[in-house]
């Protein structure tokens, strides 16, 4: 049979869709892009090479037949350019899958070199990867926002750093900065119809690093993948911006000094499991922890950190190994200056919280959010229950504000992708 016949009846746009894989086997059809297996997007076409084991087949038409049953039509702009079709108004934070990821792996010891973009799909993983068995992994969350005919990126340069200095403490070869933020700005072109419109959510882009080769004795893993996926978001606790309720944990730690909870590896997310569950089985939002030494001075949230107002100062626990240099805190902090805020990056002990006049939280997922009560060894001190104080309220403005492109970005914090 002439292969040509058959490739003459397609255009480049088609990709497996990742239902269709299995179908393409038993077929014995392989796509094959750039001499890769895997489905890749090179802007503005979808290049394809079919190779056709043609003694499968006995004519043009069965061969037409089959192939069409194991792949999908996908315009990539077509389908950028059209808004998904999901319930704006009642995005939570959760997964939501959308249309690509992207891909790119090395060797340990060797560099990052060009990735590519893949259909969002499972990935496959021996049962030795050193992310399995050792938990040799990092993660970054960032977000992009829908402005008019554009999209922003906020700070991605920032995750970039963060993943490389949490790479070297976690013995991982890690993207450059570069190599990040175009890796960053593909992906979210790529999936741009999954960006909500302005007001109604962003998207969340979470970039993952982690040792996928297989180790079995206690070492760094051989081979490393980067892959980033993103899903359309909103509030990230139920009460959206109200105000939220934390307990004080005294006996479980999230870090100790000389560990590695100044770095996003995913190990520091499992260890709050347990005393998140607990804090909300009992009807609380979230978890505020202690150090591990004096039990005394505050650390942060779960998963974001946290501010203390007084009058004109505005403190927040310093970064020393043991906290999350977040990357919203660091917006904060700058703005807050801004605005003419005293701000204290300083130890900050349990007991200020006692007669503090606000408390907020900020994160990349919460942007900023109000604290409305705080429970310690049974005493509840309340901040008010209606919303933002006057502070956080003018912080989280002037903050989302520059995100969404709403006032002139002085900062230039903001990326704009078109």
């Amino acid at each position: 049979m002439e292969i040509n016949a058959v490739l003459a009846n397609f255009q480049p746009s088609y990709l497996l869709s990742p239902s269709s894989r299995s179908a393409v086997s038993s077929t014995r059809t392989s796509l094959h892009l750039f001499s890769s297996q895997q489905t890749r997007f090179s802007p503005p076409l979808f290049h394809m090479r079919q190779v056709l084991a043609s003694s499968s087949y006995r004519n043009v038409n069965e061969a037409n037949s089959r192939f069409k049953s194991a792949v999908v039509l996908s315009d990539s702009y077509s389908e950028a350019s059209e808004l998904a079709d999901i319930e704006w108004d009642n995005l939570g934070f959760g997964f939501i899958p959308t249309d690509y990821m992207y891909v790119m792996k090395c060797t340990q010891g060797g560099s990052f070199s060009k990735g590519e973009l893949q259909r969002f799909g499972n990935i496959e993983l021996s049962p030795s990867a050193g992310v399995l068995n050792y938990g040799q992994g990092l993660f970054e969350g960032l977000k992009a926002y829908r402005k008019d005919d554009s999209i922003l990126l906020f700070r991605p340069e920032e995750n970039a750093l963060r993943m490389r200095q949490g790479a070297e403490r976690m013995c991982m070869p890690s993207p450059t900065v570069e190599q990040f933020v175009e890796a960053v700005k593909e992906t979210v072109l790529a999936n741009k119809r999954w960006v909500p419109p302005p007001g109604k959510g962003s998207l969340y882009i979470r970039p993952l690093l982690m040792g996928s080769g297989a180790v079995l004795g206690l070492a760094p893993a051989p081979e490393y993948t980067f892959l980033i996926y993103v899903s359309p978001v909103g509030n990230y606790f139920k009460e959206g911006v109200a105000p939220i309720n934390l307990i004080v944990e005294h006996e479980l730690h999230r870090a100790t000094p000389g560990g590695t909870g100044g770095v996003k590896t995913i190990g520091n997310y499992a260890a709050v499991l347990k005393a998140q569950s607990a804090a909300k089985a009992k009807g609380y939002s979230d978890v505020l922890y202690l150090d591990c030494v004096h039990k005394k001075y505050l650390e942060e949230v779960s998963s974001c950190n946290i501010f203390v107002v007084k009058g004109n100062i505005i403190s927040t626990p310093a970064i020393k190994g043991t906290i999350l240099p977040g990357i919203t805190r660091k917006s904060i902090i700058d703005v807050a200056r801004s605005q003419g805020f005293q701000v204290e990056e300083r130890p900050v002990e349990v007991d200020e919280l006692l007669d503090a006049d606000e408390v907020f939280c900020t994160g990349t997922a919460v942007v900023v959010s109000p604290v409305g009560s705080i429970t310690y060894k049974g005493k509840r001190v309340s901040y008010g229950l209606d919303g933002f104080g006057a502070v956080s309220q003018q912080l989280y403005s002037v903050l989302t504000r520059l995100q969404m492109g709403l006032i002139d970005d002085k900062m230039n914090w903001t990326v704009e992708l078109s």
